[in-house]
C-alpha cells in the first residue's frame, strides 16, 4: 500500500556515541526509497483500524550498546554495525498499547510473508523504537520520549503502559516532559532516561559525497510485485470466504506463513473446517507443550490430513483420532496403516452395535424409565456407556440413531 520512489539518495546522520566509531551513521533522510502508505490492523473489538506509514528508508545499522552485564561500565557490540536495515516510520496513530503491538505484530507478519525478515526480534533481526507522548483532551500532540530498541511485542506494550503512565503523573504533578531517549528495562517493567533526544537538525544531515543516488524503473518495480506472494489480509479473506474457515481461525492461521501453508497441505485431504479444528487445537496445543514450532512438528501436513480424512470418512470416530494422532506424535506411520495394524477402525455394523445398545438397555431399567418420562438428555448417558463398551469405536452417529429409535419404540 506504499508508493515506491524510483529515484532515492543516501545521506549523512552525523553524531558521536560509543556504538557508532565512525562518527556517522548513512540514511535517507530526504529521498527514502518508499514514501506513504499504510497497515490494517485489527482491534480487541474486532473492528479494524488503518496505521499510516510515513515513509520507509534505508540505513547503515549501529552496534549494540549493553547496559546489563556489569553495573558499573556499558558494553559495546559492535558485529552488526554497518550492517543494512529498512527503517519503517509509522505516524502518530496508535492510542494504546495494544494498538502498537498489533501494528508490529502485522508488520512482522507481512515481513515474514514476504522473506525480507525472519522477524526474531529476539535475535535483533527486528527491533523497535517506540516514541510515547500523551496530551489532555482537544490538545495537540505532546512531548514525545523515544524507547530504543525494544525486542519483543510484549515488550512494546509494557514499555508504552509504563512511559504513558509516567508522563502522566509528572505532568498531573506540574512538571513538563523532557524530548529523550530511554531504555526499557524488561526486569522491572520500567524505563529509564538513557539521553537528552536531539531534533533532526542535530544530526547535521547532507548528501553522501561517496555513494550515488539509487534508482529503479517502474519495470523493475512492476516485475517484483508481480512476484510477491499472497499475503496475509488477502490469503485470510480468502481462508473465510472460499473455505468457509471463521474470523478467528483464519486469523491464527494467516498470522504465520509456515502456519498458512500447514493447513493448506492438510486442507488438501480433509475438510478445511475441520483440518481448522485439529491443527488451532490438538497440533498447536502439542506443539507449545514440546516448544516446537510448526516447521519441527513430528507430524507432517500429510500424515495429518490424512488422518482427518478418516474421520470424514467415518472410519474413525474423533476420540480413536486423538489416538492415532499420540502414535504419529510419538512413532510416526501412515494413518490408514496405524488404524488397521492397531484394530481401530470404527465399527458402523448396525447388527454389533444393535447387540449393544440391547444389552444396556435390559440392564438400565432405571435410566429407560427416566427418558420414558421426559428426561431426554441421559440419552448422553446410553450413548457413553455403548462407546466404552466398544473402546471408542462404534460410529457415534449410528448409536445416536439407533438408541433413539429403540428407546422410543419401548
Amino acid at each position: 500500500n506504499a508508493e515506491i520512489n524510483l529515484w532515492s539518495r543516501f545521506d549523512r546522520k552525523n553524531y558521536f556515541y560509543p556504538d557508532l566509531p565512525q562518527g556517522y551513521q548513512i540514511s535517507q533522510l530526504y529521498h527514502p526509497i518508499v514514501g506513504e502508505g499504510s497497515v490494517e490492523i485489527e482491534l480487541e473489538d474486532g473492528s479494524s483500524k488503518t496505521i499510516r506509514v510515513e515513509r520507509i528508508h534505508l540505513e547503515q545499522d549501529a552496534g549494540k550498546s549493553i547496559h546489563d552485564l556489569d553495573p558499573r561500565s556499558s558494553h559495546v557490540d559492535l558485529n552488526r554495525s554497518g550492517i543494512a536495515l529498512m527503517e519503517i516510520v509509522s505516524f502518530p496513530d496508535m492510542r494504546s498499547p495494544h494498538e502498537a503491538g498489533a501494528y508490529l505484530s502485522k508488520l512482522r507478519s507481512i515481513l515474514r510473508y514476504l522473506g525480507t525478515c525472519d522477524g526474531n526480534m529476539d535475535q535483533g533481526s527486528m527491533r523497535a523504537d517506540v516514541n510515547v507522548s500523551v496530551r489532555r483532551p482537544g490538545e495537540g500532540l505532546g512531548t514525545r520520549c523515544e524507547i530504543k530498541n525494544v525486542n519483543s511485542v510484549r515488550f512494546v506494550q509494557q514499555a508504552i503502559a509504563h512511559e504513558a503512565r509516567r508522563q502522566v503523573e509528572i505532568i498531573e504533578s506540574g512538571g513538563s516532559i523532557k524530548q529523550e531517549t530511554r531504555l526499557f528495562d524488561p526486569d522491572t517493567g520500567e524505563t529509564r532516561a538513557m539521553r537528552s533526544k536531539e531534533d533532526a537538525h542535530d544530526y547535521r544531515y547532507f548528501p553522501d559525497p561517496d555513494l550515488p543516488p539509487l534508482v529503479v524503473t517502474q519495470e523493475q518495480v512492476d516485475a517484483i510485485r508481480a512476484t510477491m506472494p499472497e499475503l496475509p489480509d488477502q490469503k485470510k479473506k480468502r481462508f473465510v470466504e472460499e473455505l468457509g474457515l471463521t474470523d478467528y481461525d483464519a486469523s491464527v492461521l494467516c498470522a504465520d506463513r509456515a502456519n498458512a501453508s500447514f493447513f493448506e497441505e492438510v486442507a488438501k485431504f480433509a475438510p478445511a473446517k475441520l483440518a481448522a479444528n485439529w491443527i488451532t487445537g490438538d497440533l498447536f496445543g502439542a506443539l507449545n507443550k514440546a516448544e516446537l514450532s510448526i516447521a519441527e512438528s513430528p507430524i507432517s501436513a500429510t500424515q495429518l490430513g490424512q488422518m482427518i480424512g478418516l474421520i470424514d470418512d467415518g472410519k474413525i470416530s474423533g476420540k480413536i483420532a486423538k489416538q492415532v494422532f499420540e502414535i504419529m506424535w510419538q512413532e510416526g506411520g501412515v494413518p490408514a496403516d496405524i488404524v488397521e495394524e492397531r484394530g481401530l477402525a470404527q465399527v458402523s455394523d448396525t447388527g454389533a452395535i444393535e447387540a449393544v445398545i440391547d444389552q444396556l438397555i435390559a440392564t438400565s431399567p432405571e435410566n429407560v424409565a427416566a427418558y420414558k418420562s421426559g428426561k431426554t438428555k441421559i440419552i448422553g448417558w446410553f450413548v457413553g456407556q455403548v462407546m466404552k463398551e466398544t473402546g471408542g469405536k462404534a460410529n457415534p452417529g449410528i448409536v445416536n440413531q439407533l438408541l433413539k429409535a429403540k428407546l422410543d419404540q419401548l
